[in-house]
């Protein structure tokens, strides 16, 4: 492809036009880079399916000529990628660890089939082409199922060949090498040997392929395309620069430019996009003969070309019912882009969209800024004038660009610190180096080889590189914390009187309080001992839970108010959880005794212990460094309002090394019958010790017993609920020991309780490395909820996610 030759000025005009983009509107998301949508067409039967946005579960959705309304497809789970191939569609569960596919016409259509499920060896990636479906696993290897292209054919990529992204045409398959941003092609089909041979003198960002043809952007930023001609399809328009997301069909294409209209080339004419003028649109994705995007406006669905079931190229809205996924809720971090807009309130907490603008990504070998341009053979203007034109409009440019930069960074630093409206002052625990020995209750070491002295900073450049999953959504307002006078605390706490107590932290008692704005809260009030080793402790537990309450936010932590430091006195101040610790409803025979208790529910338990779950993965995989919580138990598991469980009480917390490898504090700490053996009894410390005592936890909602019993109400010899429980579920007789005032699991209910079980058996195990990772312990809760929701015989009961490290 030739690049045409632009003027001086045109040059500093596109220059103004895309910083002015760049400023003021939100990038297009594009498929190409990940190879994967959350549309996808079965094009043999027109139908559109596509993930749902708003809603907790991210399912998938369909629509075809012969339905009046959508069809619900199952089972009801959460996706992350779709694609879809010839009369068949195909989807990765949200976790990567199994990829489902679907027909859509026949007498099994829309009846779930699995194609592959490893829990060790997840895929990160989805093409399908006409007949054959290829994926990439996190360590960027290929693999393909059915049809034509088979792992087995002579140009099938190597072990050593690691792909970013990948996309699939009809028979044959191509993708993008990691380590040269070369395009590789295989499969049976003799068009792949061409578009390879075609495309290798090409650095790429992303590629696209419809029937026999191949698209992508280079590193440059240019469109380019390679592959059959046949009907225009390659006869890219003239401005190739300022795409953000290709799709392609057999002998058509189009693409989103980054003010969000499209483009559409080739097919003799007959995709006009006259009916899309004046929409903007987020993604597209095209069939063999019809193209779909995804509006910005409410993020529905229109469709239009020949092949669309309407037979004309009117546009056609879908009627799904409501908002589409922009892109996949993924639980990583979204590099330099950055978070989608809405991103928390279309994922429903579950996962982040992440931004990929096309223009965010650098090239592999930059340009000039303005690269020297010949000199048309005949213009009006003199050089003269066009050089002091392009010189006042990059100038008109930066400035311009500066100044806007500058002036949103004032608004932001004003909204920030409160001071352009007098507020109190806020207090930041990002700056400080907190010194943590990991002794017993976290008492402070200086001068031990094994003490961990870190320094929290904000990781702005370091977060963008991390690939951390993801579980929620940090808030706007990370590392704050209202200051308060003790004065202002004590009369919210009435004197801190007794019938205000609702129990102790790891450093003091909690009170119930009332704030002068009406606010309800908890207050933590540190213990007042003279002894320097209680002080010592109350000091690290303070400065341990400020320092990492301050910055961490998550709709399943507890979260922090503020805090009041005044002479010997400390105190904290959190949001109120009104219905208490997971372990009063559990064990206080004042809520348990009731027949009509809310907890008594196997539904009610295993979404509890799910939304501690999410809590601690955001702890482990997604601080940045990662926590080590130490303290996991029933009693740090609060509820609120609406019987959502947060993790609590962060006193004695340890950030955790960078790497996987273990690491020893001085001494261990923690709660006996939840204690980590391994830690307790060798000092090595892993995130793999707080699953163990999740796994106690697991224990005592299956049971309702504590972490430590007596045999006998009237005494008996003192028994852990591990050595209770473990052997019983390993030789099949859970029924006997499960909680008897939640009653006997209904049908549906009684996998899913197995399933927790045999989750919370592994987590005990005596070798850390022999337990799940909280995101495997994750899966299965997420897996039993939806058990317990109806979705009986959906999922294979023995289909268990335990990952050994």
């Amino acid at each position: 492809m030739t690049k045409l030759p632009t003027s001086p000025s045109s040059v500093a005009v596109t220059l103004l036009t895309v910083i002015i983009l760049s400023i003021s509107s939100f990038p297009s998301l594009t498929h190409a880079l990940g190879s994967g949508s959350t549309i996808a067409i079965s094009y043999g039967s027109a139908t559109v399916c596509a993930v749902v946005a708003s809603q907790p579960t991210q399912r998938i959705v369909c629509y075809n000529e012969s339905s009046l309304t959508p069809i619900q497809i199952q089972p009801n789970i959460s996706y992350s990628y779709i694609s879809g191939g010839q009369n068949y569609f195909c989807a990765i569960r949200s976790d990567g660890y199994s990829l489902l596919c679907w027909y859509t016409t026949g007498v099994s259509s829309f009846l779930p089939k699995r194609i592959y499920y490893n829990d060790t060896v997840l895929l990160d990636n989805l093409a399908v082409g006409n007949d054959h479906v290829c994926a990439i696993t996190t360590d960027g290897q290929v693999e393909c199922w059915r049809g034509s292209v088979s792992n087995s054919s002579d140009n099938f990529p190597s072990q050593e060949e690691k792909f970013g992204s990948i996309t699939s045409g009809f028979g044959f398959s191509c993708g993008i090498l990691i380590s040269t941003s070369r395009v590789r092609c295989w499969g049976n089909n003799s068009i792949s040997r061409q578009i390879e041979t075609e495309f290798t003198n090409n650095s790429m960002l992303s590629i696209v392929a419809g029937a026999s043809h191949v698209c992508g952007i280079d590193s440059n930023g240019f469109l380019i395309c390679h592959g059959n001609n046949q009907m225009g399809q390659l006869n890219i328009p003239l401005h190739s620069s300022g795409f953000s997301s290709l799709a392609l069909g057999e002998n058509h294409s189009c693409g989103i430019r980054l003010n969000g209209s499209v483009d559409c080339w080739g097919g003799g004419g007959e995709y006009s996009v006259n009916e899309t003028e004046g929409i903007s649109f987020e993604s597209i994705v095209s069939g063999s003969n019809f193209t779909c995007g995804l509006t910005t406006r409410n993020f529905s669905v229109m469709c239009w070309g020949p092949g669309w079931s309407n037979g004309s190229n009117s546009g056609f809205l879908i009627p799904f019912g409501g908002e589409i996924l922009p892109g996949p809720c993924v639980r990583s971090s979204c590099g330099e882009c950055g978070i989608y807009p809405q991103s928390d309130i279309l994922c429903s907490g579950f996962g982040t969209i992440c931004k990929s603008n096309i223009s965010c990504y650098e090239p592999v070998q930059s340009p000039p800024l303005i690269p020297p341009l010949p000199q048309p053979p005949s213009s009006p203007v003199s050089p003269r004038t066009s050089r002091e034109l392009t010189r006042g409009l990059l100038a008109f440019a930066i400035v311009g660009s500066i100044g806007s930069v500058i002036g949103i960074c004032t608004i932001i630093y004003c909204l920030w610190t409160g001071v352009c409206f007098g507020n109190k002052k806020i207090h930041n625990s990002v700056q400080p180096t907190i010194t943590r020995a990991g002794s017993n209750g976290g008492a402070a070491s200086n001068n031990s080889p094994l003490s961990r002295s870190s320094t929290i900073r904000r990781q702005g450049s370091r977060v963008l590189t991390m690939k951390r999953q993801r579980s929620g959504t940090s808030s706007k307002h990370a590392d704050r914390a209202e200051e308060f006078s003790f004065a202002e605390l004590a009369a919210a706490a009435g004197n801190f009187s007794l019938e205000n107590k609702l129990g102790a932290g790891s450093f003091g008692v909690v009170y119930k309080g009332k704030l002068t704005d009406g606010r309800e809260v908890a207050i933590k009030r540190g213990e007042t001992g003279q002894k320097m080793k209680k002080f010592q402790e109350k000091e690290s537990a303070f400065e341990s839970e400020l320092a990492f309450l301050s910055r961490l936010h998550h709709k399943h932590l507890v979260r922090l108010v503020g805090y009041c430091e005044e002479k010997e006195e400390k105190l904290l101040v959190y949001e109120y959880m009104k219905n208490g610790a997971l372990y009063d409803h559990l064990h206080d025979k004042n809520n348990v005794e009731k027949s009509s208790s809310v907890i008594n529910s196997w539904k009610i338990r295993i979404k509890i212990v799910l939304d501690a779950s999410r809590g601690i993965e955001y702890l482990h995989n997604y601080a940045v460094p990662p926590i080590i919580h130490r303290d996991i138990k029933s009693s740090n598991i609060l509820i609120d309002a609406h019987w959502t469980a947060r993790v609590s009480d962060f006193g004695l917390s340890l950030m955790g090394p960078e790497s996987e490898r273990d690491f020893r504090p001085i001494k261990a700490a923690g709660t006996v019958g939840y204690i980590d053996p391994e830690y307790y009894g060798l000092n090595v410390l892993t995130t793999k010790s707080d699953v163990y005592g999740f796994g106690v936890v697991l224990l005592e909602i299956l049971t309702g017993k504590r972490a430590i019993f007596k045999t006998d109400e009237n005494g008996g010899a003192p028994v852990s609920i591990v050595d209770f429980a473990v052997p019983v579920i390993m030789s099949g007789e859970l029924p006997r020991i499960l909680d008897k005032r939640v009653g006997t699991p209904e049908l549906n209910e009684a996998e899913a309780v197995e399933l927790v079980a045999y989750t919370a058996m592994h987590c005990v195990n005596l070798e850390g490395k022999e337990r799940p990772t909280i995101t495997d312990i994750v899966a299965n809760l997420e897996r039993a909820l939806t058990l317990c929701e109806g979705s009986h015989g959906s999922i294979s009961s023995g289909a268990i996610s335990i990952v050994s490290e």
